[in-house]
């Protein structure tokens, strides 16, 4: 069990780390030219990952940390097609778009607010430029339960998709009513259903804790029906709270959300029950079945992380194409304008929505390697580091070990010359346990609206 006061002092802003440097860091210093200049002098022989924002809403859920634009306009929506083909066409001209595609992922917004016709052209129009997808690509959706229907589903099937994820965050009807997003459980047992008849390879649900109105009773009930619908993996996810940075989350009333001390005892519960029912947790928020290919990735210390998540498709340059996108190159990150107008504008002038990012240092190379590895699998190879990096972790990393003295007193990790690992426990503050390592959280300290708490 965990030791919730020694759990709730860690309780801190702190980054998720879907990158690093994070995207704080990312900046207009890095300009359009270098950029072009880095995506064209790409190892061709690296496979690539493709992410496309597909980002309309018809209404607001409160809770969404997404960049989304909310609309019921078809118009709207035909208008962004034409320029995402705008922008591959642009980004052949600089990308070798014959290289392999090991992973491509439709997010959002909802990907299924487009019709199936619409959906079909778009994958069309992408495979006329990338025509190399290997036989076990990872091609995957987000999908709200609420916008799917079977020809959705069926053209996806055939252009290869294999892997779904559908957002439930609760089923409980009072916390649906407070993130103003209403979806009963027949909505999504009917989605999921449609899911396995298009024999989608994998079929994972997303839950939220720390909702407003929740409770270890209220959630209990929510994880005991998303078991019945028996999905592939799932997604816990701690609420992030941050209604200065998002508007709609000022539509939450924070009397109403469940303190530090409930949602560990969420969590906690989460982990026994998922546990028990044959589940294993994987990454600091995912739990998968044993014959997961995740869970063999992390055996092996193998399991990768990026803005898609957790992936075994690691050792790929990832292109991000759509409204707000971001991608990454082996030492830099960009991302795409998060301005509908500012996109089109640059799109009309023939260039890239390129309006940010950031390229690493070595010092950055360098921490990113750590952070992620610790991020991913939770433990940290010291000698495969040294002989990588040509670098004395111990020396490199003083102050970071000194940091983490704490969490080795609390048996959160151990440290030794060969490895630092986290114990179980320790898995759940991983966060907190990867920012030592962070060279820029200083400058961010005196900042709590920077981040969500770490619990």
């Amino acid at each position: 069990m965990l030791d919730f006061a020694k759990f709730t002092k860690y309780s801190k802003p702190g980054p998720r780390y879907t990158s690093y440097p994070t995207a704080l860091e990312f900046s207009d210093s890095y300009e359009y030219d270098a950029y072009i200049k880095k995506l064209e002098s790409q190892d061709a022989t690296r496979p690539l990952s493709l992410y496309f924002h597909l980002p309309f809403c018809r209404n607001a859920c409160y809770f969404c940390g997404c960049n989304v634009v909310f609309t019921s306009r078809d118009d709207k929506m035909l208008r962004y097609m034409e320029y995402l083909k705008r922008e591959l066409k642009i980004l052949s001209k600089h990308l070798d778009c014959n290289r392999q595609v090991i992973q491509m992922h439709f997010g959002g917004g909802t990907p299924t607010f487009f019709s199936a016709p619409q959906l079909g052209e778009i994958i069309e129009e992408i495979k006329s430029y990338f025509p190399n997808f290997v036989k076990d690509a990872e091609i995957s959706c987000e999908i709200d339960p609420r916008h799917i229907n079977e020809e959705q589903m069926r053209v996806m099937s055939e252009a290869g998709f294999n892997r779904v994820s559908f957002g439930i965050q609760d089923f409980n009807e009072k916390v649906q009513t407070a993130v103003h997003r209403i979806q009963p459980y027949a909505i999504t047992k009917d989605a999921m259903d449609l899911a396995r008849k298009y024999n989608m390879h994998s079929v994972n649900v997303d839950l939220i804790y720390g909702l407003p109105h929740q409770t270890l009773e209220t959630f209990k009930e929510t994880l005991a029906l998303s078991l019945t619908l028996n999905p592939d993996r799932f997604a816990v996810f701690n609420y992030a709270h941050v209604p200065w940075l998002k508007k709609t989350m000022r539509k939450i009333d924070e009397t109403t959300l469940p303190l530090p001390d409930e949602k560990l005892h969420i969590m906690q519960y989460t982990i026994d029950f998922l546990t028990s029912h044959g589940y294993k947790m994987i990454g600091m928020d995912h739990f998968a079945k044993p014959e997961d290919e995740l869970f063999k990735a992390i055996e092996k210390g193998e399991l990768h992380r990026n803005f898609q998540g957790y992936t075994t498709k690691g050792g790929a340059d990832l292109i991000g194409v759509g409204l707000t996108s971001i991608g990454e190159g082996v030492d830099s990150y960009n991302q795409n304008f998060k301005d509908m107008a500012l996109y089109e504008a640059s799109i009309d002038a023939g260039k890239l929505p390129f309006e940010r990012g950031v390229v690493l240092n070595a010092d950055d190379q360098i921490r990113q390697y750590v952070i992620m590895e610790l991020m991913s699998n939770f433990k940290l190879d010291i000698k495969r580091f040294e002989k990588l990096f040509n670098i004395e972790f111990k020396t490199y990393f003083a102050d970071a070990i000194e940091a983490l003295k704490p969490f080795a007193e609390d048996a959160l990790l151990t440290i030794d010359e060969n490895h630092i690992e986290c114990s179980e426990t320790g898995t759940l503050l991983i966060r907190n346990i990867a920012m030592p390592f962070d060279a820029y959280m200083k400058k961010h300290a005196t900042n709590s609206k920077t981040f969500s708490k770490t619990v």
